[in-house]
């Protein structure tokens, strides 16, 4: 009963640090590999460096994609782009209120 005592603080800290910490970064990676899984063609994106376009293609072989731009057509690794300034990017104003 001692020793249990001894490494209750150390267990709740674990137990805080997976949590709060671990668990959501887990969470938000399964999000963002089911968003670049489920592209289209025709979906307005944005990466992770700010770079606004649409999807043009989808490589599946070695999971890129390319995007028009105002400034041409460049090829993206589908992890370059941001699932959460996408989505902001394509909410309806009615969805907004």
């Amino acid at each position: 009963m001692e020793n249990l005592g001894q490494f209750l603080p150390m267990i709740l800290i674990f137990a805080v640090a997976y949590f709060f910490m671990i668990r959501p970064q887990m969470k938000r990676q399964k999000d963002e590999k089911k968003f670049a899984a489920e592209l289209k063609r025709g979906d307005r994106v944005i990466t992770k460096s700010g770079l606004h376009g649409k999807v043009l293609e989808l490589n599946d072989k070695d999971f890129s994609c390319i995007l028009e731009t105002m400034a041409g057509k460049l090829k993206f690794d589908r992890s370059a782009i941001s699932l959460e300034m996408s989505k902001k990017l394509n909410v309806s104003p009615v969805e907004k209120k």
